[in-house]
């Protein structure tokens, strides 16, 4: 070895430790904030589990809420109003938005102006706020051309615009992972266009499109500010009866309850939190069951 080389070794090996070392700094780092963010959620998950325990019961899910006696007071009302807008927001969005997905993504000729348009509006839709989406179902669907009123058909239209462009994003992504080979072989055979993407395309992608989905619904059951902008009514003593019907739903019914000023309204919306949560865990579970179970390895 010429003595040219050995400093060009002896650099390049200062050169890989210390990209070591800054490799093994900056995974600390991560660990170090994923840990404090870990720390952080189960405190939080901690206290709503130990304070609604108590009053996580049958009355909370079988009586009516009410501002005399809150100690036997529940959330009926608001449960099946989270479960009539989680149904109608899934009625429109899910169709919606897997019929635009497949569309952009199997159809649309991206050489196209306006195709890059809606995909680049689509992308910004899915960052605008939720209160947004509020704003714009109050002035067209609760008041203006519409004029349906705050009933349960206006929550589910405000929660739809919501999740989706998510629906469309998450559908789209499923469908590109579905190996072209799978479209060319199809199409090869002598299927059409149509026939390749429902009997080939859309069953591969299945796992992706569940998960995706699922998620959004449990952004949208979550959601309070929207609701309360098209007029969810936060104390509410009746089941909702159709998509005409005035409605409350859990997360508005929590935003209702923490500011009340006796211990027991506290502690009934810790166990309307826990609810919501277990509702949420199992939407969650489902899509992991989902996409474990339809799912392909190519």
């Amino acid at each position: 070895m010429t003595t040219t080389t050995l400093p060009r070794a002896n650099m390049l090996t200062r050169a890989r430790n210390r990209d070591g070392i800054t490799s093994a700094v900056f995974a600390a780092l991560l660990w170090l904030c994923l840990a404090l963010i870990c720390v952080f959620l189960f405190f939080v998950l901690a206290v709503i589990v130990q304070k609604g325990l108590a009053r996580f019961d049958t009355n909370l899910v079988t009586h009516q809420p009410s501002k005399i006696r809150p100690e036997t007071a529940g959330v009926q009302s608001a449960l099946l109003g989270t479960l009539w807008v989680g149904g109608i927001t899934a009625v429109i969005a899910l169709p919606l938005g897997i019929a635009a997905a497949v569309y952009l993504e199997e159809y649309a000729n991206p050489a196209k102006w306006w195709n890059r348009a809606i995909e680049l509006n689509i992308q910004n839709l899915a960052a605008v706020p939720a209160v947004i989406y509020g704003i714009l179902t109050l002035g067209f669907v609760v008041r203006g051309p519409l004029s349906i009123g705050a009933v349960v058909m206006a929550g589910g239209v405000a929660l739809a615009l919501l999740i989706l462009p998510v629906i469309i994003i998450t559908t789209r992504e499923a469908l590109r992972s579905v190996p072209r080979e799978i479209r060319d072989g199809s199409l090869a055979l002598g299927a059409t266009q149509w026939q390749t993407t429902w009997r080939q395309v859309l069953p591969s992608a299945v796992p992706g499109i569940a998960t995706g989905s699922i998620l959004a619904m449990s952004r949208a059951i979550g959601e309070a500010a929207p609701l309360i902008l098209v007029g969810a009514t936060t104390f509410v003593t009746f089941n909702p009866d159709g998509v005409l019907s005035r409605y409350t739903t859990l997360p508005v019914q929590i935003y209702n309850l923490v500011p009340q000023d006796r211990d027991a309204f506290r502690d009934l919306a810790y166990a309307a939190i826990l609810l919501l949560i277990v509702v949420l865990l199992a939407m969650n579970a489902v899509a992991i069951w989902l996409r474990n179970r339809y799912q392909r390895r190519w």
